[in-house]
């Protein structure tokens, strides 16, 4: 039975490009290989350009056919929002929100978000991804994701800002680490210890090379990598300091594990969590009903690392 409006030629080149070859395609779509060939052959010869490169052992996108794969995916993509909208004038409260995530949101307020969409809105499936804050806002702005929670968005006319909250620019350490039990520290302060960078995608990194390139040279010892749960460990461990956000080490921040002592140094700016949208896409019903519940949670979220901070002064 037919269940999508996606021209069979557009989804034959796509399952191969999946697969690999046109025996695999066969194999997951359940056709005949010499009817996907058969179309695909039809495709190029009306298009007069080769899709794939035929190999001894599969099928390889050329360029043309990588342009036929980003219009199938994106057919996709969009007739699924269409089928939700739908849906939404049927006054039926279902759909799919695609949300892109960052590291750390994946261990903190992600989980009661999916636990609460889950009991109080069964019939919304949610997609979540988990990416740089880079590549979430280009996939908002490709389509393939509806919402994003990201850290310190930069103003963009195709990007839509729904919800945003400030967090202190600060420092994370272990409790017995020698700048713990300080109300907060001088970026001075910080360099007299080895310190935990995280990844160049991060903004908060770029933020400090393109403000305090001198702390990154001077600090006594550094190591840099792009996991944020090897970041924590090292804090941890006692002996590093680590810039980050309160949510970066949320669930750290309330057990106690960590302790996070903001910067006081003129001049520093508020790092921000926001929730984002694409510009040119309206806010779906099922949409707002997700990134409300999205920025409750941050929230939420945010409060319980603060209150947990101050039962402990």
């Amino acid at each position: 039975m037919r269940n999508t409006l996606l021209p069979l030629v557009l989804r034959y080149v796509d399952q191969v490009a999946r697969s690999g070859s046109i025996q695999g395609a066969s194999k997951e779509l359940h056709v005949a290989a010499s009817a996907i060939n058969r179309q695909i052959l039809q495709l190029e010869e009306e298009l007069g350009v080769p899709l794939f490169e035929r190999l001894p052992r599969g099928m390889r996108l050329t360029s043309p056919g990588a342009s036929i794969v980003t219009l199938a995916r994106r057919w996709r993509a969009d007739e699924r929002r269409a089928s939700d909208d739908i849906r939404q004038m049927q006054g039926i409260n279902q759909g799919h929100v695609n949300i892109a995530a960052m590291d750390s949101h994946a261990t903190s307020f992600m989980p009661g978000l999916v636990y609460d969409v889950a009991q109080q809105h069964p019939r919304i499936a949610l997609t979540i991804e988990v990416c740089s804050p880079d590549d979430a806002l280009a996939a908002l702005v490709s389509g393939k994701m509806d919402l994003a929670a990201v850290f310190n968005v930069p103003p963009r006319r195709d990007l839509h800002v729904i919800w945003t909250s400030e967090l202190p620019f600060g420092c994370i350490v272990a409790p017995g680490h020698p700048l713990a039990q300080m109300a907060s520290v001088s970026l001075q302060e910080v360099c007299a210890h080895p310190i935990a960078l995280q990844s160049k995608a991060l903004l908060i990194r770029r933020y400090l090379e393109s403000h305090y390139s001198w702390l990154l040279t001077e600090a006594q010892t550094r190591v840099e990598t792009n996991s944020l749960q090897l970041v924590k460990m090292l804090v941890k461990a006692g002996r590093y300091v680590a810039f980050t956000s309160e949510l970066d080490a949320a669930s750290e921040l309330v057990d106690g594990s960590l302790v996070f002592v903001p910067v006081r140094d003129k001049g520093v700016e508020s790092q921000t969590v926001s929730v984002v949208i694409n510009a040119a896409k309206p806010l779906t019903p099922v949409m707002k009903v997700v990134s409300g519940l999205l920025r409750e949670h941050i929230q939420a979220c945010l409060d319980g690392v603060r209150a947990a901070a101050q039962a402990r002064q």
